[in-house]
């Protein structure tokens, strides 16, 4: 089994490299599913918050009311600490689990781990002993991905930059990159490169 990382910026193409290679025929595990998942109605991570938080962070159908954790935790560090501290467990114990089960299923199978803030995090805590086989960055200039946020997702552009700029820089991206995935031309060269690196796993699975 190999482990893949799959990490860029905001509007940066992972999703479209994540879903072409698990069209190829990976396992694909979306760190942001995980994370609604750690959360849900009925888990220990949404039990555990609760306990932290109080009732108020709970909407009226049980599930999580993000707006209203987000207004306690936006400028209180200790708060957002001890929200990191309940989920990134959850999601770690969600993450291993899947791993296992792919495992199980196929002992060649390839693993993408899709998880947009490697860097942020430090890939040497987001990965602890995973020991990731390759790390792959899907890579576009900023200003392209501040024009596909203003159009794909109607973004103002200071919006656009503020995100861009609250996440890792693009040097700190490529710094860690085994692969690096151009996507700053059309969806059918960045499938290309996809396919290629498919071929190159494949091989040594």
């Amino acid at each position: 089994m190999q482990l893949i990382a799959l990490t860029g910026g905001i509007a940066s193409g992972k999703s479209t490299i994540g879903k072409k290679l698990e069209e190829l025929g990976a396992v694909r595990i979306d760190a942001d599913q995980l994370a609604r998942e750690a959360v849900e109605p009925g888990s220990p991570g949404l039990e555990l918050i609760t306990q932290r938080f109080g009732g108020d962070v709970l909407s009226e159908n049980g599930e999580l009311n993000r707006a209203a954790l987000g207004t306690i935790v936006f400028n209180d560090t200790e708060a957002l600490n001890d929200l990191n501290t309940i989920v990134h467990p959850e999601v770690r114990r969600l993450l291993v689990t899947g791993i296992d089960r792919a495992r199980q299923n196929d002992l060649d199978s390839v693993v993408v781990y899709e998880v947009p803030l490697l860097v942020e995090a430090g890939i040497e805590n987001a990965s602890e002993d995973l020991n990731f086989d390759a790390v792959v960055v899907a890579d576009a200039p900023a200003e392209l991905r501040v024009q596909r946020m203003i159009q794909l997702r109607g973004m103002s552009e200071d919006e656009a930059r503020q995100r861009i700029a609250n996440q890792a820089s693009d040097e700190a991206r490529r710094a860690i990159a085994d692969v690096l995935i151009d996507t700053s031309g059309t969806e059918d060269h960045t499938i290309h490169q996809v396919e290629e690196l498919w071929q190159q796993l494949t091989r040594q699975s």
